[in-house]
């Protein structure tokens, strides 16, 4: 290994203040969809955004060296037509967690105290006492049990639910999907974290949402395409289920579809993460994996593992 730091390429003056201050890191910030830094095209680390990943990924090639993809965020899918062969691939995990978690609770919590008709009694001036639902109590199945799950679980603790984590692998605390037909059932509601993947495209579908008792409410996190749009729509209208969607298909929701209107539905537009400090957050876990790699270790995120030698 040697004594001279890392070269990062970054792609914004974030990214630059932060793997700057971080010992052992060299950033060199670069611009998407422009040229590679004329001198820095031996780097072997590149930090990706959230955004311009067909511009970002098209240029990978031109890094003769590289060995790590960095992302700032969870969701990784759309790197992995533009990865080169060989080159390592580290999520963003850990970042957005929390905030995404917070994001259900808030969710549930609206639903559950009806706190959008009370709005509206409030713009109508009305005064109207009345008991709700609580979250003390409800069978929550949280589909996806990585950080996100997790995260969720340890919010939802305190509000005295029962939470049953489903993943891919079954382990202590997490059950897999061969138990959904027992759960399902009996759930109060049924949270999607899910990444994108085949397996995961349109797992809620109709047969699924034929399961679970009336008044159950859907809550999506994820990936707009772990929900069926439309046998989502039929359960809305039909008043039998309710639900919150963070994440939609298609995505941006154009103007006019129908989930606008939905009856029973909170739809908000994919800022379960965007948070005040969230930038800051993607940063610090990007110099964490950052630092382990430089170490001549594999980043503790990696995702697709390629060639792990930083030099």
């Amino acid at each position: 290994m040697s004594d001279r730091p890392l070269e990062v390429l970054v792609p914004d003056d974030l990214g630059v203040e932060v793997l700057g201050a971080t010992p052992g890191l060299q950033p060199v910030r670069y611009r998407p969809g422009h040229p590679w830094p004329a001198d820095h095209t031996d780097v072997t680390a590149v930090v990706v955004g959230h955004e311009d990943a067909a511009a970002v990924g098209a240029r990978l090639a031109e890094l003769p060296r590289l060995r790590l993809v960095q992302t700032l965020n969870a969701g990784y899918e759309q790197w992995l037509p533009l990865l080169p062969a060989g080159v390592t691939l580290s999520n963003g995990r850990g970042a957005h967690g929390g905030s995404t978690a917070e994001w259900v609770v808030a969710a549930l919590l609206a639903i559950y105290r009806d706190l959008a008709d009370f709005r509206a009694d409030q713009q109508a001036g009305q005064w109207r006492p009345r008991f709700t639902e609580t979250l003390i109590g409800k069978r929550v199945i949280v589909l996806g049990a990585g950080d996100l799950g997790e995260n969720l679980a340890a919010r939802l603790a305190p509000f005295e639910t029962e939470v049953t984590l489903v993943g891919r692998t079954a382990r202590p605390g997490v059950v897999t999907a061969d138990d959904l037909p027992a759960l399902l059932p009996t759930a109060d509601a049924v949270v999607s974290v899910l990444p994108a993947s085949a397996s995961t495209y349109r797992i809620i579908d109709a047969a699924f949402l034929a399961q679970l008792r009336d008044g159950a409410v859907v809550v999506n996190a994820g990936r707009g395409g772990a929900v069926d749009t439309d046998a989502l729509l039929a359960e809305l209208r039909a008043g039998r289920l309710r639900a919150a969607l963070d994440v939609t298909d298609p995505e941006p929701l154009p103007a006019g579809h129908p989930l606008w209107s939905a009856p029973g539905l909170l739809l908000t537009p994919h800022v379960a993460g965007s948070t005040a400090g969230s930038e800051q957050r993607a940063w610090a876990v990007a110099a964490r994996q950052l630092t382990e790699y430089a170490a001549g270790a594999a980043p503790s995120n990696v995702v697709v593992s390629g060639q792990a030698t930083p030099r």
